[in-house]
């Protein structure tokens, strides 16, 4: 790419977008994994138990709220 390229304010925009769809799927797999292993305590069913829904459910919400939390404090650094 060419420095003009570069400096063109849609690409910059489509690249920001790319690599915030990045980092959510960052995010996903990483919440999906950590919530999985602390959740799924035996082979799952066709659905899950309610014990193992509640747990998902609250451990998604506390990873989400702690990454938000993080997200504002490295904001408010800058």
């Amino acid at each position: 790419m060419d420095a003009s390229a570069l400096s063109n304010p849609q690409l910059q925009q489509m690249i920001n977008q790319e690599k915030e769809r990045a980092m959510a799927n960052e995010m996903i797999a990483k919440l999906t994994s950590a919530c999985w292993d602390k959740c799924i305590t035996s082979t799952p069913g066709s659905k899950f138990s309610s014990s193992e829904s509640n747990c998902l459910s609250n451990c998604a919400q506390r990873y989400m709220d702690m990454s938000i939390m993080i997200v504002k404090r490295f904001q408010s650094m800058h």
